[in-house]
């Protein structure tokens, strides 16, 4: 009898252990919005594992709506959580903080999240990746990595952080560098990313940081077609070729999903714009290849800790 009830109270705990409902969590339901597809492989597929990771946690429901990138849309969308019931909603960009400011006050029962933006109001956050010091340690890599002193910053946009942070990291690593930088206006145009990619080819460039996640990928295959390297950008890119991809600057953006649903369900999460950064475990460089001396790899991981406990870049000591 009581072997019997012991497997009993083991069956229960191995079920309550897998995604369990926390009383924070209780009956809430979390919604994700993402501007194009959750199958881009990028930043799309991201906020989707982080939507994931939040469910299988919590033991909730959740839903996701895609290609919502206007404004109609996303208030249409918005209204359609509401009756659902939906208490937490992530707009997967900064394209959201302008509607989110617009239609908060009309969801009380709802927060609304989104990223890189500036946001107002008592239940809208903006979570905002610290990039300047992510592309600086990237960009220390490359300036150390450089066999032409030229290094290339393929961006999307001006205003990236990550540019300027990559831009000072190469030339505190290497003085002597010239870095080209150039702009695609755009997220998502592959053709004009592998056209600057050409130009800056000509100019000697042998190592690029392809800043945008929908034409990073195809940037990486044709320099590892010609035998140059790349420093990886959000995702973990050295599965493209260890010997192209020297490192990468990665967004943990699951992890964050996480963080922010465990900070909401705890009656937590502040509203108004939050900062993420190293030492919050959501940004950090992939694996190295092979080419990068381990005694290097050695030295800028510890500069990135020295960077965690004192918020100071190395170039600010």
């Amino acid at each position: 009898m009581k072997k019997s009830l012991m497997v009993v109270i083991l069956f229960i705990l191995l079920l309550t252990a897998c995604g369990q409902t926390t009383p924070e969590s209780g009956d809430q339901k979390v919604g994700l919005l993402v501007p194009d597809t959750i199958s881009d492989q990028v930043w799309g597929t991201k906020g989707y594992k982080g939507l994931l990771r939040i469910q299988t946690e919590y033991d909730l429901d959740v839903y996701y709506k895609e290609g919502i990138h206007t404004a109609t849309s996303i208030k249409d969308a918005v209204k359609e959580f509401d009756k659902d019931e939906v208490t937490l909603v992530f707009g997967h960009g900064s394209e959201y903080a302008q509607t989110f400011n617009e239609i908060s006050s009309d969801y009380p029962d709802i927060h609304f999240v989104c990223f890189n933006s500036q946001v107002q109001g008592d239940n809208v956050t903006s979570l905002n990746f610290e990039a300047h010091a992510m592309g600086f340690f990237g960009g220390m890599v490359a300036g150390h990595m450089t066999e032409t002193n030229t290094i290339g910053i393929l961006a999307a946009f001006e205003w990236q952080p990550e540019v300027d942070g990559f831009f000072e990291g190469a030339l505190y690593e290497n003085p002597d560098a010239e870095i080209i930088i150039e702009y695609t206006q755009d997220w998502n145009d592959p053709d004009k990313a592998l056209e600057v990619l050409d130009s800056m080819i000509d100019q000697e460039v042998d190592v690029v940081y392809p800043a945008g996640d929908g034409y990073n990928v195809p940037v990486i295959n044709s320099l590892k077609e010609q035998g140059l390297y790349a420093v990886g950008f959000v995702s973990d890119q050295s599965d493209l070729g260890e010997n192209t991809v020297l490192t990468s600057t990665i967004q943990h953006v699951p992890a964050l999903y996480e963080l922010v649903a465990s900070r909401f369900f705890a009656g937590e999460l502040e509203s108004g714009n939050l900062s993420f950064d190293f030492k919050d475990d959501v940004i950090s460089l992939g694996t190295f290849s092979p080419l990068v001396s381990e005694e290097y790899q050695a030295s800028i991981n510890q500069q990135i800790e020295d960077y965690k406990s004192t918020g100071l870049l190395p170039n600010e000591k």
